[in-house]
């Protein structure tokens, strides 16, 4: 029986913090060089020597990009809310098509997880055959019948056109499938002998016990819906109903040399993402891991 290393294993935690700090300062580094960024003048961003900390903080950038255009904050049919900075406009669609798709999809998959995962029916194989298959098809595929679709459904150039077609993720129901299927069949069960609908059932019983994974889609689904820029360039063209990855897109085209400007759009553009983040965390972490238990 081998003995224990205390020294060996101190220095193995010394040497391992050492490495995640130096990987997490690298990761970290294009967010602070960005945020920083957006607080410097041109003349700073541009210095052949690189100011690591912005010698002198002015927020002129931001002021530039809440001032270059304008739209109503909202538009419901012929309601519209009152004219604010379009940057403005832009970050609030963007974060309702991004709170929309994870909440449909998460919604979605659970459902469709949990009944490819404990019901019995016929054709459910080939459903799942069908569903990894389509995991595999690029979106350029479909790009065109989708936009005929949205256009027949009178969705074209709306933030609807976005969210819908991330709704039937594959990924989702896949995901979610995997950890249905570790529901003990036991309490199933017993909730059916006591009388529960197949409502109570998925809610009371199944759902808590998926939570973490659908912690971990919520955030998959909010990166990838907040990120799809090529679907919202296709399916947006108004100013008004931009996101904030189109409009930072356009800022650069007519300021093509404004990296203030470029830098202050996207510092706007990244604090929805950390947000959601560090709200599902813990729920990100646990299902990734659990992912990684079941393969």
């Amino acid at each position: 029986m081998k003995k224990s290393n205390p020294v060996g294993a101190k220095c193995y935690k010394v040497f391992s913090l050492i490495v995640i700090t130096l990987l997490a300062i690298a990761f970290a580094f294009p967010l602070y060089w960005i945020i920083t960024g957006s607080f410097k003048t041109q003349q700073a961003i541009n210095a052949t020597v690189p100011q690591w900390i912005p010698q002198e903080l002015v927020s002129m950038n931001y002021e530039k990009l809440f001032s270059r255009q304008t739209a109503p904050l909202w538009e419901i049919g012929i309601f519209k809310g009152p004219v604010v900075p379009a940057a403005l406009r832009w970050l609030v669609n963007t974060v309702f098509m991004a709170v929309a798709a994870m909440a449909l999809t998460c919604f979605t998959a659970a459902m469709a997880g949990y009944a490819l995962a404990k019901k019995r029916f016929i054709g459910r194989s080939v459903v799942f055959t069908l569903i990894v298959c389509a995991m595999a098809l690029p979106k350029q595929v479909i790009l065109i019948p989708l936009l005929r679709e949205m256009s027949d459904l009178n969705l074209y150039n709306t933030i609807w056109a976005v969210i819908l077609p991330i709704v039937g993720w594959p990924f989702g129901v896949f995901l979610i499938k995997q950890f249905a299927e570790g529901i003990p069949g036991e309490m199933m069960e017993a909730a059916k002998i006591d009388g529960a609908s197949e409502w109570k059932t998925f809610s009371t019983i199944a759902l808590p016990m998926i939570k973490p994974g659908i912690g971990a889609l919520a955030i998959f689904t909010f990166i990838n819906s907040w990120n799809d820029y090529f679907m919202q360039l296709i399916m947006l063209t108004s100013t008004s109903n931009l996101t904030i990855s189109l409009g930072i897109a356009k800022l650069q085209a007519e300021n093509a040399t404004d990296f203030g400007l470029i830098m202050a759009g996207a510092s706007l553009a990244a604090i929805p993402i950390i947000v959601v983040f560090l709200m599902f965390q813990k729920y990100f972490t646990k299902g990734i891991t659990m992912g990684a238990v079941k393969g």
